[in-house]
């Protein structure tokens, strides 16, 4: 007897409802409660190039939605391994202090653009497609949103004096807003 994987069940699913607006407890339903719905489903988006869209591709959807369109086209797609250890998962997470390099949020702060606790993720800052390689310099922590919005997208982190420069020009409530971030931070 063999046991259908939640990313089956998730495929399933979608072809059943293609061109209908699905939620993402749906989809989660749909894959019997796998926590890990919104990592299968992008691996189906980014590893088998399967055209579903979320709040990110279209104004049409709000955060949570997804929307398969037309059925997939089969394309051979270069197949990456998961080969980020988990060692190196905590150095880079231990590294950016456990906050999203991104947008600074950090685990269980509620993300504005989904209302859900914050999780964290270990994104490349030059992506896999693009030649990006699994190692330290190349990672990043990042939340879900960010994750997904960041798909293919290099930006470099900030210098220090760059950061100043943008402090300096902020009003005093926003300097106030950063020194009490940034003591809460580094103090607990």
């Amino acid at each position: 007897m063999s046991k259908t994987g939640s990313k089956e069940k998730i495929r399933k699913f979608l072809l059943a409802n293609i061109g209908r607006v699905i939620e993402s407890h749906e989809i989660q339903e749909a894959a019997n409660g796998a926590v890990q719905y919104s990592r299968r489903l992008r691996e189906l988006r980014d590893e088998e190039g399967w055209p579903i869209l979320s709040h990110n591709d279209s104004s049409e959807l709000r955060p949570g939605q997804y929307l398969l369109r037309q059925k997939p086209v089969h394309t051979e797609r270069p197949q990456f391994t998961r080969s980020i250890s988990a060692r190196l998962r905590a150095e880079v997470l231990d590294r950016n202090g456990f906050t999203c390099q991104m947008c600074g949020l950090t685990p269980g702060e509620i993300d504005p653009a989904t209302r859900r606790p914050v999780r964290l993720h270990i994104g490349h800052i030059k992506d896999k497609s693009l030649g990006g390689k699994d190692e330290l310099s190349n990672l990043r922590t990042l939340c879900s949103t960010c994750n997904q919005g960041a798909k293919n997208i290099t930006t470099e982190k900030p210098s220090a004096i760059w950061l100043l420069s943008q402090i300096r020009r902020a009003g005093q409530d926003e300097q106030k807003a950063v020194y009490e971030w940034l003591k809460n931070k580094f103090t607990k």
